[in-house]
């Protein structure tokens, strides 16, 4: 690293991991589970929530597209968080998700990444139940086994578990970018405080920004 010191240091591919966050069928879809829960019906979803699919479809998930694709041609590692239980009743949840109602049943519908970024090949899917992934899950490990120094995240909601996934990837030594046309959370308000809160943590870019940093000489992005 030339500047060791700096949050504001460039991405080196073989070193990076790409962390998709929460960006799955139980909540990321209005006839998901998180608003079946609700007693919703995916109208009435789409009506109560209008801001967050509207970002999400419009400006988020196709950012993420784009993310995923430069990415992958860049061969940085691509994963995946989902909220999902390791059991059907989902005893094994936290404290925070038994309260707040949240429980994705182990191999459900609910459990899998969207369609539109869902993952190729082996690319790792970390099933959490706790805000955090590095709480509830062993990404840490995998990533220091990895030899990953990076981390890219995008997802599912800006202002709680990316929030809390940036905080603790920074406290645990690594240095990350955040995308921030490639998350969403239901008001603008929301989405651009938490930007503004975890500034000090990482450094944050858009999808366009970053692919062009991904550009290398013989590399295609």
């Amino acid at each position: 690293m030339a500047h060791p010191l700096s949050r504001e240091i460039p991405v080196e591919p073989e070193k990076t991991a790409l962390l998709f966050i929460d960006v799955q069928n139980y909540n990321a879809r209005p006839d998901g589970g998180e608003y079946r829960d609700m007693g919703l019906s995916p109208q009435e979803a789409r009506k109560r929530h209008a801001y967050f699919f509207e970002r999400l479809e419009n400006v988020a998930l196709p950012a993420m597209v784009r993310l995923q694709q430069a990415c992958r041609r860049a061969g940085v590692e691509v994963m995946y968080t989902v909220i999902e239980s390791l059991t059907a009743d989902g005893r094994d949840r936290s404290l925070d998700y038994k309260i707040t109602g949240f429980n994705v049943p182990c191999g459900s519908w609910d459990a899998r990444v969207l369609d539109a970024i869902a993952p190729a090949g082996d690319e790792m899917v970390f099933p959490k139940t706790s805000s955090s992934v590095f709480i509830s899950t062993n990404i840490h490990y995998i990533l220091g086994n990895l030899g990953v120094k990076y981390l890219i995240v995008a997802g599912l909601l800006t202002d709680q578990c990316i929030s809390s996934a940036v905080r603790d990837a920074c406290d645990l030594g690594y240095l990350v970018t955040l995308v921030t046309d490639a998350c969403a959370t239901f008001s603008e308000e929301r989405h651009t405080s938490s930007l503004s809160h975890i500034r000090g943590y990482c450094r944050q870019r858009t999808t366009d920004a970053l692919r062009e940093e991904l550009q290398a000489p013989g590399r295609v992005v």
